[in-house]
């Protein structure tokens, strides 16, 4: 199926693994211009040379905290007309007892999962609406929209990003910008192979066990975590001409783990 995209630019913040990877794979197979965007160059770099190895699309590595001014400029003076832009970041830390964040939690994880979006935004939207054509992507948390204690500096910020882009979306849907976010569940990113790989050496147990106890504990239907590559699918359909009256909607992709009709 042709998404009909081939020859568009899309930066791709927190690019170099995971979802962001998957959904810069997805871009790429359709003849997407990649500009791959991650804190660590090694990885980065890496990353950017085997999805340019696989699909045959040209991809940028853009070494850049997107969470900084100084971040977000260095991204965007590498490419400064981008046609597609997905967001996404590895994602605050786990909580406990929401009486331990701290101010300084707090205001770490809006600058990267909340401020750092909105300030993208603003910085690309009237470029994508005066050339007629824009896709935004914002990768955020299934806990935006069902909070947990344990999600809490995610899941708030990033509800109030998704509150910000469907407003945002009903602005500019005329001009064919076309603002959608994804609220995954468990995936196997790097975040949580490391958790998990972590909870393995304490326990004695392996990465495998570690992933099935917890979806026993969840009660995960689908039984496992997500395949980013799945997730980057569904990105590069919301980015597709196809897209163009499907506005700002929140598409949550968790195996079933959360019980609701709408």
């Amino acid at each position: 199926m042709d998404l009909g995209i081939r020859g568009r630019k899309a930066i791709i913040n927190g690019g170099s693994a995971g979802m962001g990877k998957g959904s810069a794979k997805a871009l790429a197979r359709e003849g997407v211009e990649i500009f791959l965007v991650a804190r660590g160059e090694e990885r980065l770099r890496a990353a950017a040379e085997e999805i340019a190895a696989e699909t045959g699309a040209p991809v940028t590595p853009v070494v850049a905290d997107h969470s900084t001014v100084e971040g977000r400029a260095t991204i965007l003076a590498a490419c400064p007309e981008p046609d597609i832009l997905v967001m996404t970041c590895a994602p605050p830390a786990t909580t406990g007892d929401y009486r331990d964040i701290s101010p300084e939690d707090w205001h770490e994880a809006i600058d990267i999962t909340l401020l750092s979006p909105i300030e993208m935004m603003r910085a690309t939207i009237d470029g994508m609406a005066a050339r007629g054509f824009g896709r935004i992507v914002n990768i955020a948390t299934g806990a935006a929209k069902y909070p947990a204690e344990i999600r809490l500096l995610s899941g708030a910020p990033r509800a109030a990003l998704v509150n910000y882009t469907v407003a945002v979306s009903k602005r500019v849907a005329r001009h064919n910008v076309i603002i959608n976010n994804l609220l995954p569940g468990m995936f196997h990113t790097a975040t949580i192979h490391d958790r998990m790989t972590e909870l393995a050496q304490q326990n004695g147990t392996s990465y495998d066990e570690e992933v099935q106890k917890f979806v026993r504990e969840w009660r995960i239907p689908a039984g496992k975590f997500g395949d980013p590559d799945d997730l980057g699918a569904f990105c590069a359909l919301f980015c597709s001409k196809y897209a163009s009256f499907t506005v700002g909607q929140s598409l949550v992709i968790d195996g079933g783990l959360i019980n609701s009709t709408f």
